[in-house]
């Protein structure tokens, strides 16, 4: 999509901007300044970020040369403030090099005409990303920021209970109703996973995969289907589970959670990538319990979607953007990066060689069945098309809000989603955007 320069401009609409201002003002800052001096000479850039370990990376970074220094400011998650903060420093003309996105939040970044173009700095790596990475960055087809990592949804589950009782690893969505309603007959007070309904970018990464996008640029149009058959018939089919109390409703990642699936009575996850860390940490003595495996399919379409995921963009009025490049390239590229990042996390690299290297430093030992890097790269291959709207973040919220009654009965998925198309068009007219509704031509 071509933004235009009044587009650019006017970015969010006046009520988003004060919304934004008071979330600003209630999240702060987290932390502060890397401490290091800069040595004689360097070339000072800064970064604002609220990545884990960004301090490591930075200060492996400025260890390794002395041209370029880093220095990080860490800041709010991006929902929690960190947009926010972001894009009011981009309107006071005071932004730091280096902007802290993810791919659902680029488009929006983007509407405020703080982003430098990186096409030409970015065009001679192309064919080392993922192709659902390189996509996530070029939203108008022009480059807006250099990707990090890919979160591709997989499914985690006990595979010693599944073993155990003669349950098949569900390879279609009609073979997973099977194998829930067999997992609360063996234990009625189990389930084969939980669905949240308070988190927005679960829904949109369950209904990525049915291959039907929400939204699609066309030329200065934005075409808006949050509604639209695919994300309804994901809609229809976990009301179904939701309503024949075939899986449970707890929080992922709360206590309740975390016992769950320690105890048995979660039979299993429909998480990202990131969820291979999550279940070490949460679960460090189920070893030898879990296993991992693509997304049970539609009509054995193989399709994964992807929740999550990092990537940089460089200020448009950064007065050193070759230096800024030069750490987002090292960032993006460096073998080293998935080296760090293996001490703390699981890294799943948008850069294909690098994926090489953090299979090679992944620990292993957790999970039985196939090796988790296997998985991943496989459902990253799966990845339908896909772009994200300017107002995707504000999404999120409106979808946790709409659920909200669904398990109470006083609404259900799709007529929830069919008021939350309403609100996604209202929103992007305000905004000044064009914008038809239904599929793209």
């Amino acid at each position: 999509m071509k933004l235009s320069p009044a587009l650019q401009a006017r970015g969010i609409s006046r009520r988003g901007f004060l919304r934004a201002s008071a979330a600003l003002g209630a999240a702060g800052l987290v932390g502060g300044c890397t401490a290091t001096a800069a040595p004689p000479g360097a070339t000072k850039i800064t970064i604002w970020s609220w990545l884990t370990g960004m301090d490591k990376y930075v200060a492996a970074f400025n260890a390794a040369q002395k041209d370029v220094f880093v220095e990080l400011r860490v800041i709010a998650a991006g929902l929690s403030g960190g947009y926010a903060q972001q894009t009011n420093a981009i309107r006071a003309h005071n932004a730091p090099d280096v902007l802290h996105v993810e791919y659902q939040g680029l488009p929006q970044i983007l509407l405020t005409g703080g982003l430098r173009d990186l096409t030409a700095d970015m065009a001679d790596l192309e064919s080392q990303y993922s192709p659902a990475a390189w996509r996530g960055v070029r939203p108008d087809g022009r480059t807006w920021g250099v990707p990090m990592d890919l979160a591709p949804m997989v499914f985690y589950y006990r595979k010693d209970l599944f073993d155990q009782h003669g349950i098949a690893l569900p390879r279609t969505w009609d073979e997973f109703r099977t194998a829930a309603a067999a997992v609360k007959q063996i234990d009625p007070q189990a389930r084969i996973c939980s669905f949240p309904l308070n988190d927005g970018s679960f829904f949109a990464g369950m209904s990525w995969q049915a291959g039907d996008p929400w939204w699609t640029a066309q030329g200065d149009t934005w075409a808006v289907d949050i509604a639209g058959e695919g994300t309804l018939r994901t809609a229809s089919y976990w009301q179904s589970m939701i309503t024949g109390n075939q899986v449970a409703g707890v929080v992922y990642g709360s206590q309740d959670w975390i016992a769950g699936i320690h105890d048995g009575k979660l039979w299993g996850v429909l998480g990202a990538s990131w969820s291979v860390g999550t279940l070490n940490r949460s679960i460090p003595k189920d070893t030898g319990r879990w296993a991992v495996a693509t997304m049970p399919t539609w009509d054995g379409k193989p399709a994964n979607g992807i929740q999550g995921g990092t990537a940089w963009g460089v200020s448009a009025e950064s007065k050193n953007p070759e230096a800024a490049m030069t750490f987002l390239r090292w960032l993006s590229t460096n073998p080293e990066v998935p080296k760090i990042g293996s001490a703390f996390s699981t890294p799943f690299p948008a850069h294909l060689p690098n994926r090489a290297v953090a299979r090679q430093a992944y620990k292993g030992g957790f999970f039985l069945g196939d090796p988790v890097y296997d998985v991943l790269d496989e459902a990253a291959k799966r990845v339908p098309d896909w772009t994200w709207g300017p107002n995707a973040l504000r999404l999120f919220s409106t979808i946790s809000d709409s659920f909200g009654p669904v398990r109470s009965g006083g609404t259900t998925l799709p007529d929830a989603l069919r008021k939350v198309q309403q609100h996604a068009v209202a929103d992007m007219r305000t905004r000044g955007l064009s914008v038809r509704e239904g599929k793209s031509a």
